[in-house]
């Protein structure tokens, strides 16, 4: 089941200057040499209060030089998490492209301007879905569609749905981003932006 990587990798010297400008830059070529079915699926990995860990697939909305964003109902196992322990870990599996990217850092909740912002994007479906799902409890099938089914007939296609008050988006602000090429013979490739005092990076290699 083993297969062999690319014989070309990533140097130091093709680093951008900061982990989220050369985050742009693999991000657009996954989205479009890499042909990847939603490039901005991540694994968010999460402790709770007792350091017992939980993971699970995230959609990525955005991101920027202050971090990177994604969004959950505050009542959800992920957020109960970074609540207790904000120190979070952000995978992006870009497995056909033999690369990875792996940010670590500290999670904080987004304001309620910009939660707003975000929600009113998305589909009427997806704002009806984060009022009828009480996330990570317990539930039947038929409970769930019966709760989406009241909130459709009473919030219609074209009416607006208030922004729940347990729904939001948390921002990952990053202390260090590793950039991981696979390469022959399992030398791979893994360079990691460090956060610096001064707010600068520094850049490591290590070793496969």
């Amino acid at each position: 089941m083993r297969r062999q990587y690319r014989a070309e990798g990533l140097a130091e010297d093709d680093l951008a200057a900061t982990p989220v400008a050369q985050f742009a830059r693999w991000f657009r070529q996954a989205a479009t040499e890499g042909r990847l079915f939603e490039p901005n699926a991540m694994v968010v990995a999460t402790a709770d209060a007792e350091g017992r860990p939980s993971s699970r697939t995230v959609l990525l909305k955005h991101f920027d030089e202050q971090g990177f964003v994604f969004y959950t109902n505050y009542d959800s196992r992920k957020a109960r998490d970074l609540a207790a322990n904000p120190y979070v870990s952000l995978l992006f599996p870009w497995h056909p492209m033999a690369r990875q990217v792996i940010v670590t850092g500290v999670a904080r909740r987004t304001g309620r301007d910009e939660t707003a912002a975000y929600f009113r994007t998305r589909p009427h479906g997806s704002q009806l879905g984060a009022w009828a799902s009480a996330q990570s409890s317990v539930v039947a099938r038929a409970d769930l569609d019966a709760a989406y089914a009241d909130l459709a007939a009473r919030y219609p296609e074209g009416e607006q749905v208030p922004v729940p008050p347990h729904w939001g988006g948390f921002r990952v602000a990053p202390r260090a981003v590793e950039f991981w090429q696979g390469r022959e013979n399992r030398l791979h490739d893994r360079l990691r932006y460090v956060a610096q005092p001064d707010g600068g990076w520094q850049v490591e290699r290590l070793a496969p």
